[in-house]
């Protein structure tokens, strides 16, 4: 039977996941609907599993769909290809990952990337506003590939205690994106991270190691990596050996 969906007060707490609109219900995966985006909001929601996703002139629209997708970092599959291109990256004077040294940019970056079969992007000005907010607090991130002083590609995430959410990725060359991908997965698996949230399936995520499972374990994994200490978010080169010292596939 479909129910309503609920319309978030600034102050109102999330619904549980579990009331999130299922696959009798006109979209499914949808949780609630709001107003208000904000750092404390956006806390609040990766805590419990739940992301913002919307596109401009809607309404802040709040999901938490099931299966959710996730890479391990002891489950990445690093091809021929990218691990050649890695050694390359590790090996060659003035390419080098930088972590937080522009958020900013790399978001506005991920907001003009174009997307297959999108027009336009989710990542409006209310959103960029939120996650810099969020960053500005600690708990956002960006992962950079620069090459001779310029930043070539990157991502951006969410982090709480050791929960990782992964965002947004690109790039401006050959594998740049993918270069940062790989960079966080190293500095997760450094840190111990289970799980790095990729919210949706797509093929690109399946085939470098990513799978789908059940909502409420990703939940559940969430709110036990949520009470831990913060990363220490610095990447070292011997993350790059680590990564690379494991099997080719």
């Amino acid at each position: 039977m479909t129910h309503s969906l609920p319309w978030l007060q600034p102050e109102q707490e999330f619904p549980p996941i579990d009331q999130t609109w299922g696959e009798q219900d006109p979209i499914p995966g949808l949780l609630a609907a709001g107003s208000t985006l904000d750092a404390a909001h956006l806390r609040a929601a990766y805590g419990q599993g739940i992301f913002p996703w919307f596109s401009e002139g809607q309404p802040v629209l709040w999901w938490s769909p099931n299966p959710r997708m996730i890479l391990r970092p002891d489950e990445f599959r690093l091809r021929r290809s990218l691990r050649k291109s890695l050694q390359k990256f590790r090996d060659a004077p003035g390419c080098e990952i930088r972590i937080d040294s522009s958020f900013s940019t790399v978001m506005q970056h991920c907001a003009q990337a174009p997307r297959d079969g999108q027009n336009g992007t989710w990542i409006v000005q209310s959103i960029i506003e939120a996650y810099t907010e969020l960053h500005q607090q600690g708990a956002a991130h960006s992962v950079e590939t620069w090459v001779n002083g310029k930043l070539v590609g990157g991502l951006y995430c969410v982090a709480l205690g050791k929960a990782v959410f992964g965002e947004s990725m690109f790039a401006l060359q050959t594998d740049a994106s993918k270069i940062a991908l790989s960079a966080l997965v190293a500095l997760c698996h450094a840190h111990q991270v289970p799980q790095i949230d990729c919210q949706q399936a797509t093929a690109h995520l399946s085939f470098m190691g990513g799978r789908e499972i059940p909502r409420e374990q990703f939940a559940q994994t969430v709110r036990a990596q949520a009470q831990l200490p913060d990363m220490h978010w610095q990447f070292a080169p011997l993350y790059w050996d680590q990564l690379l010292s494991t099997p080719e596939v």
